[in-house]
């Protein structure tokens, strides 16, 4: 590993820990920008975090003069929030020319399929922030998993959450369904021969074996509702313990219909 891989590694080693301990966003973001600046050769970087509205409620920049600082601003407000807005920008790299040519970058801050905010650079001179995409997107990417980290942001939104739930269900379902049915429906079959074959039987037995068959037949209304439900809803069962709810309200009625 060359001094430059190193010290990749080691920004981006320093925002995990970071992340881990819950270190405030702001500072974090501020010394990862600025090692990432010196790393790069940016004359400026910022990132900034909006809330549903795309109104910013965090910001950290580092900036090698007022002025870098000032076109970076002037960069992020007169133009890019306009793309973002209007065009949908997501990312990109930019190059500007006249008297002072410079080269610039945003890139989003996601998790899952929320974008977060935007980390964005400047750099006068020679272009060389497309040589380190990889970089880049990678700081990112470790900003934004510190962001969720230590802003409590959902990790996964509920629908997501909620659907992958109900897969896990289903699937459960299904192997109860395999490994149960086959005896079930042996139990329930002889059950049923025993009280259709034998008129004779012992009052006692008969009610018993009733008590069986429909014993099974729940069980067999059960594993069926299982495979029919349309959410991953719980109810509280007990000791603070929950289990799944298939009232019928939660149940798929189309094939009813």
């Amino acid at each position: 590993m060359n001094e430059k891989d190193h010290l990749r590694y080691e920004i981006l080693r320093q925002l995990a820990v970071a992340g881990s301990r819950g270190s405030a966003v702001k500072a974090t973001a501020e010394a990862a920008l600025r090692s990432a600046a010196e790393l790069v050769g940016l004359s400026a970087a910022a990132m900034y975090l909006w809330d549903d509205q795309m109104s910013i409620k965090v910001s950290a920049t580092s900036a090698d003069s007022d002025e870098s600082r000032r076109k970076l601003e002037l960069l992020e407000h007169g133009l890019l929030r306009n793309l973002r807005s209007e065009s949908e920008l997501v990312a990109a790299y930019m190059s500007f020319g006249g008297d002072f040519p410079y080269h610039s970058f945003t890139l989003p801050l996601v998790h899952t399929d929320k974008i977060l905010g935007a980390v964005i650079g400047l750099q006068h001179g020679e272009r060389t922030i497309v040589s380190e995409d990889l970089f880049l997107e990678a700081l990112s990417a470790a900003i934004a998993v510190h962001v969720v980290a230590t802003t409590g942001e959902k990790a996964i939104p509920k629908d997501v959450l909620d659907k992958e739930r109900l897969g896990a269900i289903v699937e459960t379902a299904v192997t109860v369904n395999h490994e149960i049915n086959n005896p079930l429906t042996a139990i329930l079959g002889n059950v049923q021969l025993l009280l259709m074959k034998h008129d004779d039987l012992d009052p006692e037995l008969r009610a018993k074996l009733e008590v069986i068959e429909a014993s099974a037949g729940r069980i067999k209304d059960v594993t069926q509702k299982l495979l029919r439900l349309t959410t991953a809803r719980t109810v509280d069962y007990s000791m603070g313990t929950s289990m799944i709810d298939i009232s019928d309200e939660d149940i798929d009625s189309s094939e009813d219909e």
